[in-house]
C-alpha cells in the first residue's frame, strides 16, 4: 500500500504535475505535426502539374511519330511556358530544388 501512496503523491507534487504537462503538449504537438504532414495542405506543395490544364481530370498528350519530324524535345517539368514542349525552364526549377529533371528527347534513327 505504501507504494500506492507514493505513486500518487508524486502526481500530485509539483515534478508530477509538469511532466504530465509536458507529456500533453508533446502528445498535442506530434498530432499537430501529423496531421499537417498527412494533410492536403502539404500534399498540394508537392503537386508537380501547377498550371496547365487544371481543369483536366488527368493531362495527356498523344503525338504520330510521323508528326515529329527528326528531334522533338518534350517537357517534363511541367515549368516550360511552351508546354508540352521543353523551353528549359528545368534547369530554374532544379536550381531551386535540388532535382535533376530534364526534358524527354525523342529522335528518328537514321536508317
Amino acid at each position: 500500500m505504501p507504494l500506492q501512496l507514493s505513486a500518487l503523491s508524486s502526481l500530485t507534487s509539483p515534478a508530477g504535475v509538469s511532466g504530465i504537462r509536458v507529456s500533453k503538449v508533446a502528445a498535442a504537438l506530434g498530432t499537430y505535426l501529423l496531421t499537417r504532414y498527412f494533410s492536403s495542405q502539404s500534399c498540394s506543395k508537392g503537386k508537380v502539374n501547377l498550371e496547365h490544364n487544371k481543369d483536366s481530370a488527368k493531362v495527356v498528350h498523344s503525338f504520330d511519330i510521323e508528326d515529329i519530324g527528326k528531334k522533338a524535345v518534350y517537357c517534363r517539368c511541367w515549368r516550360s511556358k511552351k508546354f508540352p514542349y521543353c523551353d528549359g525552364a528545368h534547369t530554374k526549377h532544379n536550381e531551386e530544388t535540388g532535382d535533376n529533371v530534364g526534358p524527354l528527347i525523342i529522335k528518328r534513327k537514321d536508317a
